[in-house]
């Protein structure tokens, strides 16, 4: 391991905001903010969550667009959430947190209804694996028992086929309510936080050519 990569897991050990909690914890005592998460903030705004947010580039982006909402970034990955953490820190944003663990544990962090947004921006699409794609039905399953009735999920990612999985195998057969979905989001004039905000790879994509697929929907 690299002396970075030591170095980022150290520091990340001093952020208030970002949250590692072991699987044996969890199992013992639970998560300290499930269901508390209006009293870690200090207000009852709507929480956002980001699934799968790598460095938390979007959580950090909708968090200064949005300020009337809280924002949540998840990632197993310990050294990807040490610059979204640090970025909140240096910027003093208190509506913005992280928290390291894996998506299928996510109904230990947080209460029902305790959640209004979700947001999964370019994940792996799993060519191979599609029951470990973040839009199958046994993640949706996992979003719908801490989303509040008519909140919405967002899929934002490079990849067709993942999109036409998202929209053919598993929103169709379940009619899922969706409320906009594109193949080619920038060839439309779709406005909204779908727009306003680029990861780095999706600025990257889009200079290659790659259209950005994108899909807004309710599963509860």
């Amino acid at each position: 391991m690299g002396k970075n990569k030591l170095a980022r897991f150290e520091e990340n050990l001093t952020f208030p905001n970002l949250f590692q909690v072991s699987f044996e914890d969890l199992e013992k005592q639970g998560f300290e903010w499930r269901g508390r998460w209006a009293e870690f903030f200090g207000n009852s705004n709507p929480i956002v969550l980001e699934l799968g947010c790598g460095k938390g580039e979007y959580t950090i982006a909708l968090a200064r667009e949005r300020s009337d909402r809280n924002h949540i970034g998840v990632d197993i990955k310990g050294a990807r959430l040490w610059r979204g953490a640090k970025t909140s820190n240096e910027e003093q944003m208190k509506n913005v947190a992280f928290i390291r663990t894996r998506i299928e544990l996510i109904t230990s962090f947080f209460a029902p209804d305790e959640v209004s947004e979700i947001w999964i921006t370019f994940p792996d699409p799993q060519p191979k694996k599609p029951m470990k794609r973040l839009t199958c039905e046994r993640f949706l399953e996992r979003y719908r028992q801490i989303l509040r009735p008519g909140s919405f999920v967002h899929l934002k990612t490079d990849s067709r086929e993942l999109y036409d999985y998202t929209m053919d195998e598993v929103i169709a057969p379940a009619g899922y309510e969706v409320e906009f979905s594109t193949s080619d989001l920038y060839a439309t004039d779709y406005g909204g936080m779908a727009t306003a905000v680029k990861t780095f790879y999706e600025s990257m994509f889009l200079k290659e050519g790659k259209p950005i697929t994108y899909i807004k929907f309710k599963i509860k």
